[in-house]
């Protein structure tokens, strides 16, 4: 197992520029529509992230059995993708952990659109069988705290069906911006839609028309120099890229800053951002129901804060690649900075600790096999000093150079083992 020393800069304080790679959510979705296509499309600063790599390669390839590793968007966007493919039969798995989430809400509304998939293992699990058709489409219903992942699979195959797809989603709709940014970029490519209270629609027999793309950088990625920002004694951040027309709903990071401090400024593909006052409250309340990839880093750097926080919308974070929740519960603890515990039904508490360890100074922190366990927690070595990242290299999943980076800022990033 590897293991990196990650040590913040001497004068915690940070002057510097970045690069972001591209969104591999909007990747992700371009590349599918690409395959449907027919056409090549022209994509410009495609992520370089494992997922969207993933991805490519099996769009790309003739095998049987194709494996999605442990990208959940590139798993539940294959099956939707290779239910249509007519005359083909492929068995598509993944890593262990994919192996263990669910997937049978989205077989189970395929299915019911006419697909052919079964599964090979445990009901409700994969790896899949999938025999590729000619599918007729129709109304199907979905539970609408469901993962925005299935929602959009079936979305970017909707104009391919005979009937395309009228969906509708029951309850209160979880990641809406990620369902909106899937309507946009299909939009971009000619296809129209509805998204009218809880109920989408999209024709059938309206197929994509290709025309060049420029994929913008991720936000999500952008999170973890806000975090940075924040915790520094002093900051200026340009971050390119990025700008204020952005699909994603990661973007809110921007919002949530200003709280604790940071301005950001808008230009024509970056930003910029400053800090301005440091925060002088000790709660604070917040729902990710429409931005759980960035509930990690906003609990790490409250924790770092020592600022109590009421959060919502975690729920979906239990059957990400690892419980996400427990996880940073867990780490968080050993830091001896905070716990994170459901105090009631879809309401977390995230309580500071107030007596320490001094015995235990240097925690070799878990990344559990997720790339936002890595990231999320280590702008905390701006205040906690030196952190211990065991299997650093998850970071490649969404952001490769994500080390790379943090070393242009003048941080010391080494091998421990």
């Amino acid at each position: 197992m590897r293991i990196y020393s990650v040590q913040a800069s001497i004068s915690k304080s940070i002057n510097a520029t970045i690069q972001l790679n591209g969104s591999k959510s909007i990747s992700n979705r371009v590349l599918i529509i690409n395959a449907l296509c027919g056409f090549q499309i022209p994509i410009e600063n495609l992520s370089n992230a494992d997922d969207t790599i993933f991805l490519q390669r099996i769009l790309n390839s003739k095998e049987s059995v194709l494996d999605a590793g442990a990208g959940g968007t590139t798993f539940r966007f294959l099956t939707a993708f290779l239910a249509t493919q007519e005359g083909r039969e492929v068995v598509l798995t993944g890593s262990e952990r994919m192996q263990q989430r669910p997937i049978k809400i989205l077989v189970d509304a395929l299915n019911s659109l006419g697909a052919d998939i079964a599964y090979e293992n445990q009901e409700g699990f994969p790896p899949l069988r999938i025999k590729g058709k000619k599918l007729k489409g129709g109304k199907i219903a979905l539970p609408a705290n469901t993962s925005s992942q299935y929602i959009t699979a079936l979305l970017l195959i909707a104009p391919t069906l005979e009937d395309g797809i009228e969906m509708e989603l029951i309850g209160t709709i979880v990641s809406v911006p990620y369902i909106k940014m899937t309507l946009k970029i299909m939009e971009y490519f000619g296809v129209q839609s509805t998204f009218e209270n809880n109920k989408i629609v999209v024709k059938g027999n309206s197929n994509y028309t290709p025309k060049p793309f420029f994929v913008e950088a991720d936000w999500s990625a952008a999170s973890y120099f806000y975090a940075m920002a924040i915790l520094a004694e002093q900051a200026t951040l340009e971050l390119k890229g990025l700008n204020d027309k952005a699909l994603q709903g990661d973007s809110v990071i921007a919002t949530i800053a200003k709280n604790f401090g940071i301005t950001t400024t808008y230009s024509e593909n970056k930003i910029l951002l400053k800090k301005e006052s440091i925060p002088n409250f000790k709660h604070f309340e917040f729902d990710f129901i429409e931005c759980p990839d960035l509930a990690q880093t906003v609990i790490a750097f409250c924790a770092a804060l020592g600022i109590e926080m009421d959060c919502r919308g975690l729920q979906t974070l239990r059957i990400k690649e690892t419980d996400r929740i427990a996880a940073l519960d867990a780490e968080l603890q050993k830091l001896q900075l905070a716990s994170l515990k459901e105090i009631e039904t879809n309401l977390w508490h995230l309580h500071i600790l107030k007596n320490k360890n001094v015995e235990n100074i240097f925690p070799s922190i878990k990344t559990y096999e997720d790339h936002r366990m890595a990231m999320s927690i280590a702008p905390l070595a701006l205040r906690v000093g030196e952190l211990l990242i065991e299997e650093p290299e998850v970071v490649t999943k969404s952001y490769p150079k994500f080390w790379e980076d943090l070393e242009k800022m003048g941080w010391q990033i080494k091998a421990a083992i």
